[in-house]
């Protein structure tokens, strides 16, 4: 595209490359099943098979019982194995084998019981303070820390106190225990996931917090919770069974192994063999929930092997024209702040506007640093925490985005608007399917069917030309390569068809030929949208290629806006300037290529006058302190005096 050539047509590139999956491998899903993963772990198998045999003989205790655990017969007491009795008999005369077979009754479901109130418990409340953080996660975290510096036994001996002894308050005690580490764990894990570039895909596609928390952080909680819920329901059985041996535990005369281990230790010289069945019982269930962790991690959240692609060019029909010029979003005077070390605040986005027109390709160019992304974000409300939009507008459809309410967003992120990240793979939920992900979006915005909006995310993804879209709908995001699943996200983010798609580096980590392939399906979905797009991007030549307008920024503001042909050929700030100098192609007849010395300022470091006048070959005194407005597009007091270079 020459640049001097008129920008009232989108431009003709060049046809687009379709990626293909081999015949032998296309559409199938790459992911084994749970049994094809459990049958390669044969520990895990194994650890299994014992825990269930352990089940079933707790279901079936009163059949597979040969005596009634409670009868005693004194004239038989503390004798050995023996034909009647195969593990002996007790200081009452008791069957040791019925004993130890309903003892697995109250050892199993009690660790159980114990294991599954605590994640109930410790999990929701986590769960909130995690995603909630602030004074929630402050307060709850010093009780948390109060709670946790008491030795676990001292802990359950100070609830038993209070409420009894009995099996009950045993195993309240326990849960009460482990759901303080299950809060703690899970608001570790949600602490990180909430920065995760998923969670904003989800806040962008309009998802409520309910579902954001339950549907997409919770599942990520799985492996986790899974490890730790195994080794607690081994230090469960311990516990309970240290109470038991205690007297602190269950009835005495109740079938228990903690029990049945303290009436072993008066009788030990008498009968060495009374504590063996209760001690192996014991040390083999607790084992065993111990292996058993690491491999069910493995096999529910298991991953595998993805196919590779190829390429074949397809024939690709020319855009529209651009003709409509109504104004789909306007931010003024946008500002963003930080807070600082001394009660201070670093103000990162200053002054910040921008106007954005159905049908055309609006790009925002600068260094890293300059804050073209915040940018972004913050006119969707997703400013991270600390920091928060404190001055400014965003029109967008006759109401002020930043006015609006999180539910109001909410309603208008995914639907009205909708956004590219920059990593795609990171932007989708490693532990839910690509047509999950597609489809909640529609579900949310739409009220469709769970089938509806499946039926409808496989049209997306045939749209976005993703083959055998239908089939690949269970595939999980590890199994698409970086085009596929590029073409993954813009499908979720056209989903509602909005009326605004925002991209932010959409192409940063494809090859060459990819670029051009996601570059023009994004030209193509914005002729038959009509939408507009904020392409947001370190590449000069994309913006050539695909941009009717421009914005360049530094150091957190906008220095210059105009036609992509005006800034390439006339920049008339300085920084423009050396931008437009930097690219390759305008490379000297010496061989060297320009460079802008130095690099962005820090926001804490930002000098007074014109942010970039260190920098700036053009800079004068003047520079250096004073107001530097932006008039007439350009934010430089010598715009009228400068005779820029222009770059063809």
């Amino acid at each position: 595209m020459s640049l001097d050539a008129p920008l009232m047509t989108a431009p003709a590139p060049a046809p687009a490359a379709t990626i293909v999956m081999p015949d032998d491998a296309a559409g199938a899903p790459a992911r084994h099943g749970i049994w094809r993963r459990l049958v390669a772990q044969p520990m895990t198998l194994i650890c299994l098979i014992l825990l269930g045999a352990f089940a079933l003989v707790a279901i079936f205790a009163p059949w597979l019982a040969p005596y009634d655990p409670t009868s005693t017969n004194t004239p038989i007491r503390l004798r050995g194995p023996s034909a009647a009795h195969w593990l002996g008999t007790d200081s009452l005369g008791r069957d040791v084998l019925s004993r130890v077979i309903y003892g697995s009754r109250l050892a199993l479901g009690t660790s159980i019981a114990s294991v599954s109130l605590a994640v109930v418990v410790g999990t929701a409340i986590g769960l909130f303070i995690g995603y909630r953080g602030g004074m929630w996660d402050r307060v709850a975290m010093r009780i948390v820390d109060a709670m946790q510096s008491i030795p676990a036994l001292v802990f359950a001996f100070a609830i038993i106190a209070v409420i009894g002894r009995g099996l009950v308050p045993a195993t309240l005690a326990v849960s009460l225990i482990f759901s303080i580490m299950y809060i703690r764990i899970t608001r570790g894990i949600v602490l990180r996931e909430r920065e995760q570039l998923y969670v904003d895909a989800a806040r962008v596609a309009g998802l409520s917090t309910p579902r954001i928390v339950f549907r997409e952080i919770l599942p990520n909680l799985a492996g986790p919770l899974i490890v730790e819920s195994s080794i607690h329901l081994g230090s469960a059985q311990l516990i309970i069974a240290m109470l038991s041996f205690l007297g602190l535990g269950v009835d005495a005369d109740a079938p228990d192994w903690g029990g049945m281990l303290s009436d072993a230790r008066i009788y030990q010289a008498i009968q060495p063999f009374i504590s063996v069945p209760s001690g192996v019982a014991i040390t083999l269930s607790v084992l065993l929930f111990n292996m058993l962790g690491d491999g069910l991690r493995d096999i529910v959240t298991g991953t595998g092997s993805h196919t590779r692609a190829r390429i074949r060019p397809p024939h690709r029909p020319a855009p529209a024209t651009v003709v409509n010029d109504a104004i789909v979003l306007q931010a003024s005077g946008l500002c963003v702040d930080f807070p600082g070390g001394d009660k201070s605040t670093f103000r990162i986005l200053d002054n910040v506007g921008l106007t954005l027109r159905r049908g055309e390709t609006f790009g925002l160019v600068g260094e890293s640093g300059s804050g073209k992304s915040m940018t972004a974000l913050a006119m969707l409300g997703l400013v991270p925490s600390p920091g928060g939009v404190t001055a400014g507008s965003v029109m967008f459809g006759g109401r002020d985005l930043l006015a609006a309410s999180e539910a109001e967003l909410a309603r208008i992120r995914g639907n009205a608007i909708g956004m590219i990240f920059q990593d795609p793979i990171a932007a989708f939920s490693p532990v839910h399917a690509i047509g999950r992900q597609i489809a909640e979006p529609l579900r949310a915005h739409r009220g469709l069917s769970a089938r509806a909006a499946q039926d409808r995310a496989a049209e997306l993804l045939d749209r976005v030309g993703v083959p055998n879209a239908r089939r690949r709908l269970d595939d999980y995001p590890h199994q698409f390569s970086g085009g596929m699943a590029q073409r993954a996200m813009i499908a979720m983010a056209i989903a509602c068809e909005p009326r605004l798609l925002i991209a932010d580096e959409p192409t940063t980590a494809l090859d060459v030929t990819i670029q051009a392939q996601v570059l023009d399906l994004l030209e193509d979905l914005k002729s038959e949208f009509g939408m507009a797009i904020l392409l947001i991007t370190h590449d000069l030549g994309m913006v050539a290629e695909t941009c009717d307008r421009m914005a360049v920024m530094y150091a957190g503001q906008v220095v210059e806006t105009g036609d992509v042909a005006t800034v390439f050929t006339s920049p008339r700030h300085p920084y423009s300037e050396a931008l437009m100098s930097a690219r390759p192609r305008n490379r000297p007849a010496d061989g060297r290529l320009p460079t802008i010395e130095g690099r962005v300022p820090l926001p804490w470091a930002w000098p007074d006058g014109c942010r970039f006048h260190p920098r700036c070959r053009h800079a004068v005194s003047a520079c250096q302190s004073g107001p530097n407005p932006l008039v007439a597009d350009v934010r430089c007091i010598r715009r009228g005096e400068l005779a820029l270079r222009g770059i063809a």
